[in-house]
């Protein structure tokens, strides 16, 4: 006996295997750039607050470390350009020097992250950029040593 032939079953031959590379690459294409990105900005933003955390202990702790060389230290321990870290140091509840017992010290960090991939040609690198901001406060439990 004979096998039987069915005509359209000769149309969907061989396709299978095609169709499911096209759709694994274009599933997972955009998967991967998503990890990388979200991986990108996760390191960021553990670096700013890392880094607003650790300058806000060393001032309110009256550490002999400069706040601009713990900034340095912090942000490139993550990989980021200590350059484009912007950092403000404030004194809430300080009546007159910065630290003093019972003041707070505010500090704040800013940064941006470029996704991956995005071309720096007619500035998409900069309008691709996502801001980063992390705050950390530190009470100052007594008075630095002159």
């Amino acid at each position: 006996m004979l096998p039987r032939r069915c005509s359209d079953d000769d149309a969907e031959r061989g396709s299978a295997s095609l169709e499911f590379l096209v759709a694994g690459l274009v599933l997972l294409v955009p998967l991967v750039y998503l990890v990388v990105a979200l991986s990108a900005l996760q390191n960021a933003a553990l670096g700013a607050e890392t880094t607003a955390r650790l300058v806000a202990r060393s001032v309110a702790s009256g550490a002999a470390a400069a706040p601009e060389a713990v900034r340095v230290d912090a942000a490139a321990a993550y990989g980021l350009d200590p350059r484009a870290v912007d950092m403000s140091v404030r004194c809430e509840n300080a009546r007159a020097a910065c630290p003093e017992a019972g003041a707070i010290v505010v500090v704040t960090v800013s940064t941006h992250v470029a996704l991956p991939l995005v071309p720096d040609v007619w500035g998409l690198q900069d309008a691709a950029a996502i801001p980063i901001e992390a705050r950390a406060a530190f009470r100052v439990e007594r008075a630095a040593a002159p």
